[in-house]
């Protein structure tokens, strides 16, 4: 396309399919619209007396408007030499665009109004006799040169008769010749009859066409698909503010040949075929139909054992049954069938194509497609050789469900190509015409009428002037509520309402001093069927009827005579100010009507629409309307979708997904984004491809540093294999819980996955040593043959010990390619993601003398989220396009990348840090220019893709820098700035845990928590036996609190503490015990304990020579083996305490308000003598016998110390004190707290009998001292000793491994179940 050289900016249109049009700027702001594109301009467009004006009065202007649609308007306007230039190239680029754009193999291109008489035009009104129809022709002056109505109003329209059905390929419009007249937005509507018309639309959505920006200039638009009909109208939707409606039009297209048969609804065609053209497995179906009957058969053809193929009209959907007489029917005996349409009872064609090969089925209704296998277990389907069309002849003919015969018209019926129209009227012995057939299409008169908003209404009069109110009408509609109809009653100065509620009918008539008298019919009345009412009030009976059916007939109150008010309202409400006494309580009907009758007489709704009967307002007269919102269905993932006149709702329930379609998933995509959102492990579903068509499926997630996602399979157990050779293998056969579909998109979403395969071995080699070919393999997902045993890259035939190099044999790279007559084994890793999950093994050497294999295949272990492709996508015209970078590290490093697209008409490029870049040439022919019309989104679109998470920052545009933050701040889930991990999941953090950046994530430190995990949220319990206990020493001896470089050294020395926290939760059934105890060299302390009544108290002594103040808690029994938490705060004098989070209190210390050089915090039982009082003593005596949970007494956390012991801590343990679970142990969520798994822990356990050891025991800094030096000497003799023996240890390690690795295998392989897993000693099994 040419372009001017100085056009600087350029316009881009919001038409078409994604193509940018360049439009001089100085031409479009003289012009007043935007441009398209165009491949070719129909005949007939040429304006010759235009062109000669425009040289006259523009000579030697350039930069003419050109616009071009695909779908979309072209605006030419050919008034210089220029444009003359740029015609003949246009028409001579694309010669071939009817046949693309029309789809036709013909020419379909001629102009068709140009040649019409006077006669075939007409419209609503004339402003005058010279501004009549008859001069809308394109380019022509005659009269006032185009046409206008009398009344610029959107009530008006321009109607062609092309005389017969033709095929319509485009439009043109032009504005009143030399003048202000022009229409800028029109819709399109076409009939054959020249009633009941349809609304031109494109995939189902209305189109309003764009019109024209002045007077002269024609804009084109290309229609697609192309319309089939006899009557055209343009309705004008908008027109020049200061001027009028004026317009001039031509349609090209060609003419439209058909063979056409009408059914009265009691015949049908009956075809019967040479039984040798015919494949049993192959038919073909093609046809046309209209209709406005909701229920028929269109087709059926059956055999003798249940075969059938049937294509019938159900509730104004077509339903498609293909059933063998192998399959098994429902209990009902109906057929499973696949539906496609709906509203297809509109009296309007709709096209029909059935192919199928064997099972598989194409079935195809207007613009919609489904693709399905049929019924039965076999693609044979045992037919007759007959085939009848619009019915079922009953002769012989045993159908097993209700049907109705077919009513309206056929058209171009091809069953595998043979015309059975064409047959039918040549009188073919093949075809046997049953009942009464024409062979042209009659077109019933009914005049619809659209209710279009909620305002629209129309009024009617009734000049009967009978004691009686009488209506029938026919609607239907998608809404629940609205008015049908209102009458106002004389004499009695009340009414009469018909409305929907809920869906249901209702009848209420009114009036003053009376009771209403209401009659409720019908039910589901908004299904979008034509239903049917009949309405009769007379003297002192009110009756109803809805589909023929009489709801109810109920007795007026009262003497008088009903006589109508004199107008009827149906749909609405003229607004107050007109006078009406019209009510309308649930608002306007929205929907369409049809045979209105009022007292017994047809209304003439063409009188109505000619204002020369009643009035109306916001109404579509002469057709209806209404579309199905849920055709196709915009609710994904199964779904429910249900609509209004304006929308559609869909129902997720049960679904697993949510938003407006069903679209965003309720499940993570990962385990790690279960962590992230604070989850424990567990069992979760999973997502693996967020919105996209797979279906979540349920796996376990072990949360612990790293969160690991666990898939299972059918084969984790070991598995025995004998007497196997190649020509006999064994192939075991791995099945997962999830479909490989489903796995895939796991595999490839995390960061790392591996899978432990292990192979046992006795004279069972993987390899043939004599000419390399493997003799075991396993398979992947990619379906290929794999002959590496472990590692992260295929090494073909290596195993884990031939990659680390200690396989029993050094000659081989497997331990069984060593071929001995013993148990060994092959284990590994594999953890190339590409291969991953092994889904069979493949064994045949089992077959010689003493030799056998078992193989035992673990789950397939997922970690992280692996985000490392960026990928660049577009659509120009030419068809979508996308570039993709490949990054060797996954992009979530919390890392700054730099990315870099581009696109211009030489090619498309991306680059991504410093990796290389993609590009994408432009193709040789085809559109080049992108244009768009919609909003920038950045992190995502509106609702069809998952959002991005993390940061972006420095973003350009073009050179144009964008400021994200300024919009961040006022976009919901965005906000500006950076910040990290911790601040976004910091919260994740429980009990006191610290957040803790890492390179790809976070972490909690539970350091000064007494809690651990994940999360800081399993707490740390102990379980203490009898005459046990646990003692924190902050420091030996105050002397020495000074050098101290505890962090407890807050507690002691010179500080005196004023303020703790503690925290705790026990369980115990004796009294009196001695929960917590915390001393220091001022004979000062603090004790918890449990009284001999079982009361708790909590004992200050602040000031040795005062007695302790004493907090009681007696209102139960604190040992009553129940699990009980305990908080208490002091700060100074006051003291805080809550019991199980509902007893609390509040005390005053009178004993003083520090605690001063802290000595030691003790649980359980006080081992040495101390100043106390006599409740404490007792207390500390007897100890503590039950369970202690997570214990913190500010900052130290005692338990912690002493049964996670990471680092040297100062704790004395004494007796029986080992890990257990309080809250298991209580009875409390047991199931939770105690649940293992036998992936769940990569460490095993703490055997319970064992106390805890790691101990710190100085009774003096002498003995400390004492006990240093010997151990430093016993340090030094043993470093020694380990040096002169390392070098024997070195020459046995091989043999002795070998051996141990036999041994123990063959123990192992001996068990009870013969096929247990043979290991060495040091081999662990991995659960994740």
């Amino acid at each position: 396309m040419l372009v001017r050289k100085d056009a600087e900016r350029f316009s881009v249109s919001s038409q078409g399919c994604g193509v940018c049009v360049c439009v001089c700027e100085r031409e479009r702001e003289r012009e007043g619209r935007g441009g398209g594109r165009e491949t070719k301009r129909p005949r007939g467009a040429e304006n010759p007396d235009r062109a000669g004006r425009e040289t006259e009065s523009r000579t030697g202007a350039l930069g003419e408007q050109i616009k071009i649609f695909w779908g979309s308007p072209i605006n030419v306007n050919m008034g210089s030499v220029t444009g003359a230039v740029l015609k003949t190239l246009l028409l001579l680029s694309t010669p071939n665009w009817n046949r693309v754009l029309a789809g036709n193999s013909h020419d379909c291109d001629d102009p068709l109004v140009s040649a019409l008489s006077p006669a075939s035009f007409s419209s609503s009104s004339e402003l005058s006799s010279s501004h009549g129809p008859g001069f809308a022709r394109l380019n022509r002056r005659d009269g006032a040169g185009g046409w206008s109505p009398l009344v610029s109003n959107k009530h008006q329209w321009l109607q062609i008769d092309l005389g017969e059905r033709m095929e319509i390929t485009a439009v043109a419009t032009q504005g009143g010749y030399g003048s202000s007249n022009w229409v800028t937005s029109y819709l399109l509507m076409f009939s054959d009859s020249g009633r009941n018309w349809k609304q031109y639309r494109q995939e189902d959505s209305i189109w309003g066409f764009s019109g024209n920006a002045n007077a002269d200039s024609v804009v084109y638009y290309r229609l697609q698909p192309s319309i089939k009909a006899r009557f055209l109208r343009f309705i004008p939707l908008e027109w020049n503010p200061k001027g009028r409606i004026g317009m001039r039009i031509e349609v090209f297209g060609c003419a439209y040949r058909s063979e056409v048969v009408d059914l009265d609804g009691k015949s049908c065609l009956l075809y019967r075929f040479d039984q040798k053209s015919l494949s049993p497995i192959k038919d073909i179906i093609s046809l046309k139909f209209k209709t406005m009957q909701s229920d028929g058969i269109l087709l059926h053809r059956e055999g003798q054992n249940g075969d059938h193929i049937t294509l019938e009209l159900r509730r104004g959907k077509l339903f498609l049954v293909i059933n063998s007489g192998e399959a098994k029917l429902p209990s009902t005996h109906v057929p499973i069938s696949l539906t496609l349409g709906s509203l297809l009872d509109d009296q309007h064609w709709h096209s029909v194509l059935i192919q199928r090969l064997g099972k598989q089925v194409n079935f195809t209704v207007d613009e919609h497609r489904r693709r399905f296998h049929a019924q039965g277990e076999f693609s044979y389907l045992h037919l007759d050789y007959e085939i009848s069309f619009g019915g079922i002849p009953a002769p012989g003919k045993s159908v097993s469900f209700p049907h109705k015969h077919f009513h309206g018209c056929l058209e171009n019926l091809y069953y595998n190509g043979v015309d059975v129209i064409d047959l039918a009227k040549q009188q073919n012995p093949q075809i046997i015409i049953m009942g009464n057939v024409l062979f042209s299409c009659s077109e019933p008169q009914s005049v619809p009428v659209t209710f279009l908003s909620p305002r629209s209404y129309l009024a009617l009069p009734d000049s009967s002037g009978e004691d009686e109110v009488s209506a029938t009408f026919q609607f239907r509609t998608w809404n629940k509520e609205g008015l049908l109809l209102f009458s106002e009653l004389q004499l009695l100065s009340g009414g009469l309402l018909l409305f929907l509620n809920d869906g249901k009918l209702k009848l209420n008539l009114y009036h003053p001093g009376k009771l209403p008298s209401d009659i409720t019919a019908g039910v589901g009345l908004n299904d979008g069927q034509w239903h049917s009412i009949s309405l009769s009030a007379k003297r002192s009976y009110l009756s109803v009827a809805v589909d023929g059916q009489v709801a109810s007939a109920s007795p007026f109150l009262g003497p008088e005579q009903l006589y109508s008010g004199g107008t009827y309202y149906f749909g609405g409400c003229p607004d107050n100010s007109f006078g009406s006494k019209c009510k309308s309580p649930l608002g306007g009907f929205q929907g369409c009507m049809r045979l209105i009758s009022i007292s017994h007489k047809m209304v003439d709704l063409i009188s109505v629409q000619q204002e020369s009967l009643g009035n109306f307002s916001d109404l579509q007269i002469d057709s209806c309307g209404i579309t199905d919102r849920c055709l196709p269905n915009y609710c994904e993932h199964g779904g429910q979708c249900s609509q209004s006149w304006d929308t559609f709702h869909c129902n997720c329930t049960n679904t697993g997904y949510r938003g407006a379609t069903c679209h965003n998933s309720i499940y993570e995509q990962s385990c790690e984004a279960y962590k992230h959102r604070g989850n424990t492990s567990g069992f979760y579903y999973i997502d693996a491809d967020g919105s996209g068509p797979l279906e979540p499926f349920l796996l376990y997630c072990n949360m612990t540093e790293t969160a690991w996602t666990i898939i299972q399979h059918n084969g984790s157990d070991v598995t025995r294999v004998r007497n196997t050779n190649p020509e006999n293998p064994y192939a075991g056969l791995f099945e997962y819980v999830a479909s490989m579909e489903q796995l895939q998109a796991t595999v490839n979403r995390a960061e790392h996955c591996e899978q432990e395969l292990t192979y046992y071995c006795k004279k069972s080699r993987l390899v043939n040593k004599e000419d390399g070919t493997p003799l075991s393999w396993w398979v992947g997902r990619t379906n290929e043959t794999q002959t590496y045993w472990g590692g992260s890259l295929p090494d073909p035939q290596k195993c884990t010990c031939g990659l680390e190099g200690n396989c029993i044999d050094s000659q081989y790279y497997c331990n069984c390619d060593a071929d001995r007559n013993e148990w060994t084994n092959d284990t590994g890793f594999l953890s190339y993601k590409e291969h991953l999950p092994v889904t069979k093994i493949v064994i045949t050497d089992t077959g010689r003398p003493h030799s056998a294999a078992a193989y035992k295949l673990g789950p397939l272990l997922c970690r992280g989220d692996t985000p490392a492709v960026v990928a660049f996508s577009f659509d120009v015209g030419n068809g979508p396009f996308e570039i993709s970078v490949q990054s060797p590290t996954p992009f979530s490093d919390n890392q700054w990348h730099h990315i870099r697209v581009e696109r211009n008409t030489k090619e498309a490029s991306v680059q991504v840090d410093q990796l290389s870049p993609r590009t994408q040439p432009a193709p040789a022919d085809g559109h080049v220019l992108l244009q768009l019309n919609s909003q920038l989104f950045v992190g995502g679109t509106a609702t069809r893709q998952r959002g991005f998470l993390g940061c972006i920052r420095s973003l350009q545009l073009n050179g144009m820098a964008l400021d994200l933050e300024e919009r961040a701040k006022v976009t919901p889930g965005v906000e500006p700035g950076c910040r990290g991990h911790c601040s976004s999941y910091g919260r994740l953090c429980h009990n006191g845990g610290k957040c803790r950046e890492k390179p790809s994530g976070f972490s909690c430190d539970c350091t000064s928590s007494a809690f651990t995990g994940p999360f800081c949220s399993d707490e740390i319990s102990a379980y203490f036996g009898s005459g046990s206990s646990v003692i924190y020493n902050f420091q030996e001896n105050y002397s020495l609190s000074k050098n101290s470089s505890f962090h407890a050294a807050s507690f002691h020395g010179d500080m005196r503490l004023s303020r703790e926290t503690i925290k705790f939760s026990f369980r115990t059934t004796r009294t009196p015990s001695l929960l917590l105890y915390v001393n220091s060299f001022y004979k000062e302390y603090l004790s918890v304990i449990i009284a001999k009544n079982g009361s708790l108290q909590i004992r200050y002594k602040l000031n040795r020579y005062q007695e302790p103040d004493v907090v009681n808690f007696d209102f139960k029994n604190m040992a009553d083996g129940q699990l009980h938490h305990i908080k208490i705060n002091r700060e100074e004098a006051v003291v805080f305490v809550e019991i199980d989070e509902k007893a609390r209190r509040q005390v005053h210390l009178a004993s003083g308000t520090e605690l001063s050089a802290v000595r030691s915090l003790v649980l359980g039982r006080i081992l040495e003598h101390s100043d106390v009082d006599q409740e404490t003593a007792l207390a500390g005596a007897q100890g503590f016998l039950g369970c202690l949970s997570a214990v913190q007494v500010s900052h130290v956390v005692p338990l912690k110390a002493a049964l996670h012991h990471s680092r040297p801590a100062p704790i004395t343990i004494s007796g029986h004190v080992t890990e257990s679970s309080c809250v298991a142990q209580a009875g409390t969520d047991a199931t939770s707290r105690e649940r293992t798994h036998s992936f769940a822990d990569h460490s095993g356990t703490r055997d319970d009998r064992e106390p805890v050891t790691n101990t710190i025991k100085s009774d003096s800094a002498v003995i400390g001292g004492l006990i240093a030096v010997v151990i430093f000497i016993l340090l030094c003799i043993a470093a020694i000793a380990v040096c002169i023996y390392q070098q024997k240890r070195l020459y046995r390690r091989n043999e002795a491994k070998r051996s141990e690795n036999v041994a123990s295998a063959e123990a192992v392989l001996k068990s009870e179940l013969n096929i247990q897993n043979a290991v060495s000693e040091n081999q662990k099994e991995y659960f994740f």
